[in-house]
C-alpha cells in the first residue's frame, strides 16, 4: 500500500509552500521555475487555490499571486483537498464496490480510525510549520548551495 499524492496534489502543495516562504505577490513563472511545476498546469492549480480562498491573485504589471491568509491558518489538509479532493475512502478495503456502513467489512473500523489519524495530522500541520521545516532543511545544505534567504516570517494574527 502506498499513500502518495498525485501530481495535482503535489503541485498544489508545492505552490502554496512557495507562497508561504515568499510573502508578497509572486509571478506565476517564478513559482513554476522555483518549484518545478509545469507552467501549463500552474494556472489551473492557482485558480483552484484562489477559488478555495487560500490564494489571491491580482492582475497587471504589479500582479501576481500571494496567500490570502496567514500561513499559520492554512492547513496541509485543506491544500491537499484542493488538489486531490476529499480525503476519504469511498471503496471498501476488502470488498469490491463502495463502502456501506450498514454492511461493513472486518477492517472497516480499523481503517476509519487510521483515516482519522491521517486527516487529523494533516489538519494540524500548517504552512507556517512547513515553511519553517523547509527553511531548516535548506540550511542543512547551505554549505553546498548559494546563500539562503532568511527564515520565513510567520505572522500570527491575534
Amino acid at each position: 500500500m502506498q499513500i502518495v499524492l498525485g501530481n495535482r496534489g503535489d503541485y498544489t502543495v508545492r505552490a502554496v509552500l512557495y507562497l508561504a516562504r515568499h510573502p508578497g505577490r509572486q509571478r506565476r513563472r517564478e513559482i513554476s521555475e522555483a518549484m518545478t511545476i509545469p507552467d501549463k498546469y500552474l494556472p489551473q492549480i492557482l485558480g483552484a487555490l484562489v477559488k478555495a480562498r487560500i490564494v489571491r491573485s491580482s492582475v497587471g504589471r504589479q500582479g501576481g499571486y500571494e496567500l490570502a491568509r496567514d500561513p499559520a491558518s492554512v492547513t496541509l489538509r485543506e491544500v491537499i483537498e484542493v488538489g486531490e479532493g476529499p480525503i476519504r475512502s469511498q471503496r471498501c478495503v476488502l470488498r469490491e464496490g463502495p463502502c456501506y456502513w450498514s454492511d461493513k467489512c472486518a477492517m472497516h473500523d480499523a481503517w476509519i480510525e487510521a483515516e482519522k489519524a491521517l486527516t487529523n495530522r494533516l489538519s494540524s500541520t500548517t504552512f507556517a510549520d512547513l515553511a519553517m521545516a523547509d527553511w531548516e532543511l535548506e540550511q542543512r545544505f547551505a554549505d553546498r548551495t548559494p546563500a539562503s534567504p532568511s527564515p520565513p516570517r510567520v505572522h500570527v494574527e491575534a
